[in-house]
């Protein structure tokens, strides 16, 4: 080999080193993490979270006599406004057992728009306190309605009573985990339409194979 060839095959870089190719992760590997993560804090939440059971209780609206009979159905409805207002709820918090401010996020009152009734719920993590709630708000809401009963000519009469829940309204631990899994899964959707993405022309760089003639000094 002459001493040109030998500077020139010094001052090549050396080959790339050869074996078994990189396994590449999916690009698609956002959804399947998210379902794989949503659905394990959903299961976790449902798991650890305290189970909650609501007991309802019913009252009506009676018109009285000569009165019509439409506007008790106007009065259901306001009514079911007054029940979760402090001046009825002070009156329950003792008979319910529970401070008023208890009373307040956990009662909530509907009416329907064609029927004059006013369904009272209460959720607790007791069925018996749930129970206690429920039908201590319904009479604390009847009591007051009483006072006004000459001038909006409309009774409001205890229609049934809480009944204790036996089984929890709150989500299983199975649903809350299907609720997880389906958001994970949304959100690593969202991932994969978000992130950026390569550009057509961009290629991975190489090495230039050495000249014919260097291969040739070299030989």
């Amino acid at each position: 080999m002459t001493e040109a060839a030998q500077e020139r095959a010094t001052s090549r870089p050396p080959a790339t080193r050869t074996g078994t190719p990189r396994r590449r992760v999916p690009l698609w590997w956002p959804l399947p993490a998210g379902i794989l993560l949503g659905a394990l804090a959903g299961g976790v939440y449902g798991g650890v979270s305290t189970p909650q059971y609501t007991a309802t209780s019913y009252v009506i609206a009676v018109p009285a006599k000569g009165s019509d009979p439409m506007s008790a159905t106007g009065f259901a409805q306001a009514y079911s406004k007054v029940a979760t207002q402090v001046a009825v709820l002070s009156d329950a918090q003792v008979a319910a057992g529970v401070p008023v401010d208890t009373l307040r996020s956990d009662v909530r009152a509907e009416t329907s728009p064609d029927a004059p009734m006013v369904a009272i719920s209460a959720s607790s993590d007791r069925p018996a306190t749930a129970a206690a709630m429920a039908d201590a708000v319904a009479r604390a809401l009847t009591t007051n309605a009483q006072h006004a009963k000459k001038e909006t000519r409309v009774e409001l009469l205890r229609f049934t009573r809480a009944v204790k829940p036996t089984a929890p309204s709150s989500p299983s631990a199975a649903l809350t985990t299907l609720v997880g899994a389906c958001a994970g899964g949304l959100l690593g959707g969202l991932a994969l339409l978000l992130r950026p993405r390569r550009e057509p022309g961009a290629a991975t760089p190489t090495v230039p194979a050495p000249a014919a003639g260097e291969q040739r000094g070299g030989a």
